[in-house]
């Protein structure tokens, strides 16, 4: 490894035995994704190895190339044993972002850098599986062209569709990965007005100006004005190495929160898709499925998250919202953050945290300090307990935030302003649950769609808001040329008035009375807390986890 003299200011390597001297780590200086990274490898949790180019360098992206070029990444090569570029051996890595506070799904990250048609066979030397290559590589000329080229998304979603004719995605072999390859190549170059770059090195390149530049994007800027939060901060870029969750029958990727985020209750909730990608789980364009699925294709790999889970609890003293891959069985750690929760799931946590011994009575105290007693518990449709006291639903989804919320129904994020400025209760009604939605959002008492996962970022922003939330209902299809959409056999339009609630996964039409239910239980846990008052820490070892 270079020497401390040697090591460019601003850049951070997570690795294990790692023998670089940083200057000054923290989650200011490398992001709080990068940060966390690095305890999550001190620990001895599995994190692939990584290398971070601090946020300093996100007013001026272009100079952190010359260092990384000329020594952070051969060190990435070193602590991984794979060269980037390479014909026998390429390193492939993703491209994440990362700030000081957490933005979840606001800014971009790129996976499959690093391949091209010199490395394809190098790749498929290491992995012995062509179907993986071939969908990683059509995998990165999509969103390259989407995130760094701007060409729409919809531009290679198309060809999927064509390709699929209504079967999974996921079922295409390699021969016909291969051919889409191909034709992703041939739109890259039709619809940008250049080629896709070979050049491994300007892909690297271009990824991470695209990820600096995200820092900027008009979602972000939104997320960050109503969460108070600075926009001079910047955000830190993590190049870490690809972990292949497509690699077939044994794998996949996944999210989960270490509790239940909606009411705090100390179970693992995990949202995993088999044979995929982690951008097809958090991008809120593809279903997922429960933790059953991953126990079944990968048994070592669930015990093992169960395990780790834990130990992310003991170190970070909280619940987390954590990102893994499975490849070939084996589980990877790739992300850990505080998770987004409700009020009920606010309280629940911090005081079972506290009664567990891994947070003492003041920091219980201080995390529940905003909290209103009256608030803790989960409305719900006030006929729920009288059969035919309402009408039969349209649909079911997948709920991904509790609640009930009645409103009109808008389309798209113009409509969800200006009918919320005019005093109007809104459901936002999407097909996809994705962050670009954030201020219409913001605007809506809910979001409804037809695809995505409970846990995918517009869902955990959904559930920071407030906002009742259903995700993954087959039967709606939306037409937004009519301004009208279905539910099943049941055509309504724009306009038109539904509740949806986010505790059954039920959507009716018209507007349905809801009362809150309270958690008496859980008030008097607060209350006892409160009456207490404790005003000094608990001086006790928080205990930790034994690897």
């Amino acid at each position: 490894m270079k020497s401390a003299s040697h090591w460019p200011t601003h850049f951070y390597l997570v690795a294990s035995g790692n023998t670089v001297q940083h200057h000054k780590p923290s989650r200011d200086t490398m992001g709080a994704k990068a940060f966390n990274l690095l305890r999550m490898a001190g620990i001895g949790l599995p994190v692939p190895p990584a290398l971070v180019i601090g946020a300093h360098y996100t007013a001026a992206p272009e100079a952190c190339l010359p260092p990384l070029f000329a020594t952070g990444l051969p060190c990435l090569e070193r602590a991984t044993g794979l060269i980037f570029g390479d014909a026998r051996t390429p390193l492939i890595v993703s491209v994440r972002s990362g700030a000081a506070a957490s933005m979840p799904g606001m800014m971009e990250t790129l996976l499959n850098i690093g391949l091209c048609d010199q490395t394809i066979g190098g790749l498929l030397r290491q992995t012995g599986n062509p179907r993986l290559v071939w969908d990683a590589y059509r995998r990165l000329i999509a969103s390259y062209g989407e995130t760094v080229a701007n060409l729409p998304a919809s531009l290679f979603e198309d060809e999927i569709e064509r390709a699929t004719q209504g079967r999974d995605e996921r079922l295409l072999d390699f021969n016909e990965l291969r051919e889409l390859t191909r034709l992703f190549l041939s739109l890259y170059q039709q619809h940008a007005g250049v080629a896709f770059p070979q050049d491994v090195k300007a892909q690297l390149s271009g990824a991470i100006r695209a990820v600096f530049a995200s820092w900027h994007a008009e979602k972000a800027q939104q997320y960050r004005k109503l969460n108070q939060i600075d926009a001079a901060i910047g955000t830190a870029v993590t190049i870490q190495g690809m972990v292949f969750g497509n690699s077939g029958g044994h794998a996949g990727a996944g999210v989960g929160f270490t509790r239940d985020p909606t009411n705090g209750e100390r179970q693992l909730w995990v949202d995993f898709l088999a044979n995929a990608q982690g951008e097809d789980v958090v991008s809120g364009r593809r279903n997922a499925h429960g933790h059953s699925l991953l126990a079944s294709v990968a048994p070592a790999a669930w015990h093992k998250l169960e395990e780790s889970t834990q130990a992310l609890e003991h170190e970070f003293a909280d619940m987390q919202d954590f990102e893994f891959t499975v490849q070939d069985g084996l589980l990877y750690l790739l992300q850990t953050r505080p998770g987004k929760r409700t009020d009920l799931a606010a309280a629940r946590i911090a005081l079972d945290l506290m009664e567990e011994g891994i947070i003492d009575a003041a920091t219980a105290l201080q995390r529940t300090a905003h909290l209103q007693e009256e608030n803790l518990g989960t409305v719900r449709l006030a006929s729920s307990d009288k059969p035919g006291a309402q009408a039969a639903p349209l649909g079911q989804a997948i709920p991904a935030c509790p609640g009930v919320a009645s409103g009109e129904i808008a389309l798209d994020e113009q409509r969800a302003v200006a009918r919320a400025a005019a005093g109007v209760s809104v459901i936002l009604v999407r097909q996809d649950a994705e962050t670009s939605d954030i201020t219409a959002l913001d605007s809506a008492l809910g979001l409804l769609t037809q695809r995505g996962a409970r846990t995918s970022h517009a869902a955990v922003v959904a559930r920071q808001l407030g906002k009742v939330c259903l995700v993954n209902c087959e039967s709606l299809r939306i037409d937004l040329n009519a301004r009208a959409l279905r539910l099943g056999e049941q055509l309504l339009n724009e306009g038109d008035t539904i509740t949806i609630d986010g505790n059954e996964g039920a959507i009716y039409p018209g507007v349905v009375a809801a009362v809150m239910a309270p958690d008496t239980v859980l008030q008097e846990r607060l209350r006892a807390l409160r009456r207490s008052r404790p005003s000094a820490r608990n001086n006790a070892p928080h205990r930790k986890h034994k690897q």
